[in-house]
């Protein structure tokens, strides 16, 4: 069996789905790629068990067949080939895979495609549609708050509420959470999923910049995620989620606004001086001057910098992980934030001041303890 294939439309897609693809997995055939070739359309399938990937593209071929080629050879043979016309000839019966292009012939072992595994097919749910954009922007700004430990499963993933008028993504790791509602996605139908952190990953890297329609379909065990010529299906997170709603502090009489990137180039520099452990800084609110402060006893360094903002509050002072606020305020688009406080030892809420349109972000970080009030 034949076909053809233009090498660098063929290496774009397998770049496309080659994150699925594991370096030790489970089972050997995993670190194939799946090919099918039906009615001049080649379909290539990556899996790890746990999430899979599809995509299609047209090629010259007068038969149907089906083949498991290796990904790393295959990937690499590809990104040494100039653009050209490459032509694959498939064997059957021995497995074996020769690809002929304008400079010479390559000669690699597949395996037997009935080995693959089949991916599991969604069906039970109304279809949610929404904009590529807008689904980007939910995982950008919640993905990094997601927990890696392993003991808390629902942690490892992110929590996608659907509602009839909006669509809510939550991510924590218990020191942190992230809260993104939408308001101009409706899904007609009420459910919580837990999508997997690496599914999300997958997704963000393989969303176009150009405006398209992302189909999203789930049932109880899957969700199937589906644009363009490109399809994900994952595993949902078999697990309850934190009740993340009551750990949100609803009286907040201490309010902070100040310049997003002020705070956020001073935060970077004072953390050069806080212990390497904890990370921690001192905010000192009193009137309208903001102290942040480190310090690190165990070298003798210390930092402090005044900024200028905006107080609505009682005198205060409380430590945060620096890495935390870091990474909090690059996730946050608007020129200033607004940092909502009750008592030093109670979380604090960052948000941007003035919100876009349809979007609404919530970040909460929990105070690190400060030695003046252990």
């Amino acid at each position: 069996m034949k076909f053809i294939v233009s090498s660098s439309a063929l290496l774009k897609q397998l770049q496309g789905i080659n994150g699925v693809v594991t370096n030790n997995p489970v089972v050997p055939i995993l670190e194939n790629f799946l090919f099918e070739i039906e009615d001049g359309k080649l379909t290539i399938t990556a899996s790890d068990l746990e999430t899979s990937m599809m995509t299609e593209l047209p090629v010259e071929a007068r038969e149907s067949g089906r083949i498991a080629a290796p990904a790393r050879i295959l990937l690499d043979t590809l990104k040494n080939l100039p653009d050209q016309p490459v032509t694959f000839t498939l064997d059957e019966e021995t497995y074996t895979i020769e690809i002929a292009s304008s400079n010479g012939r390559y000669k690699l072992a597949g395996e037997n495609a009935t080995d693959f595994p089949r991916v599991p097919v969604v069906k039970g749910s109304a279809p949610v549609e929404m904009p590529s954009s807008s689904l980007s922007r939910a995982i950008n700004k919640t993905i990094f708050a997601v927990s890696t430990d392993e003991l808390r499963p629902a942690m490892t993933g992110i929590l996608v509420q659907l509602a009839d008028n909006q669509v809510t993504f939550v991510a924590t790791d218990g020191h942190r959470l992230l809260r993104y509602r939408r308001s101009d996605v409706g899904a007609g139908q009420t459910a919580n999923i837990i999508i997997p952190r690496k599914a999300f990953n997958l997704l963000k890297g393989a969303l176009p910049s150009e405006a398209t329609t992302v189909r999203v379909e789930f049932n109880n065990s899957n969700a199937f995620f589906s644009f363009n010529q490109m399809r994900l299906v994952c595993r949902l997170i078999d697990e309850r989620y934190p009740d993340y709603e009551n750990v949100i502090p609803v009286s907040n009489p201490n309010k902070l606004i100040i310049s997003r990137q002020e705070i956020l180039n001073s935060v970077k520099r004072i953390s050069i001086y806080s212990n390497k452990t904890t990370h921690q800084v001192r905010l000192r609110l009193a009137g309208s001057e903001l102290t942040v402060s480190a310090e690190d006893l165990d070298f003798s360094n210390e930092a402090n910098e005044k900024l200028a903002c905006q107080y609505d509050g009682e005198d205060m002072e409380i430590g945060f992980n620096a890495k935390f606020l870091t990474e909090m305020l690059s996730n946050i688009d608007s020129e200033e934030i607004t940092l909502e406080l009750s008592t030093p030892n109670r979380a604090g809420l960052l948000m941007p001041t003035t919100p876009d349109d349809n979007e609404s972000i919530l970040m909460l970080v929990m105070p690190v303890m400060l030695n003046n009030y252990v």
